[in-house]
C-alpha cells in the first residue's frame, strides 16, 4: 500500500507504533485535515496500542489542523515543520502532547 496522501499516512499510524511505544499511556488526538485526501480522525493511544476511526470522538489532549498536502509533506519531510507550526501551515494545539507522539511512531519516511 502506498502511503503518499495524508488520509493513508493517518490510517497507517496502528502498524507504525513503535514496539513497547504507549505501553502506560493513553491518550486522544484529533486530526482536522482539510483537502480531499484530508478528514477528520480520532487517533487514540491506549495501552500500547493505537486506534484510528474517522471523525472526532471524546476529549483530545491534542488538535492538529492542517491541509491535506501540509500534512503529507511534514510527514515525508518535505517541508520543515518547526517553520510549518511557527507560520500557521500546521496547527497544534499542545505542542508537548505532540512531541510524545511524534516519539511515538515510526517515521513514514522509515516504514517499510
Amino acid at each position: 500500500m502506498s502511503y503518499e496522501t495524508a488520509r493513508e499516512i493517518i490510517l497507517s499510524l496502528p502498524s507504525r507504533l513503535k514496539l513497547g511505544a504507549g505501553i502506560d499511556v493513553d491518550i486522544l488526538y484529533h486530526m482536522k485535515i482539510s483537502g480531499a485526501n484530508g478528514g477528520d480522525f480520532t487517533v487514540s493511544v491506549k495501552d500500547g496500542i493505537c486506534y484510528v476511526q474517522n471523525g472526532l470522538t471524546g476529549d483530545p489532549r491534542c488538535i492538529v489542523e492542517s491541509t491535506d498536502e501540509n500534512y503529507a509533506d511534514a510527514e515525508w519531510g518535505r517541508i520543515n515543520v518547526q517553520m510549518a507550526v511557527m507560520f500557521g501551515k500546521i496547527k497544534v494545539s499542545n505542542i508537548g502532547s505532540m512531541m510524545k507522539f511524534v516519539e511515538m511512531f515510526i517515521s513514514i519516511k522509515d516504514f517499510k
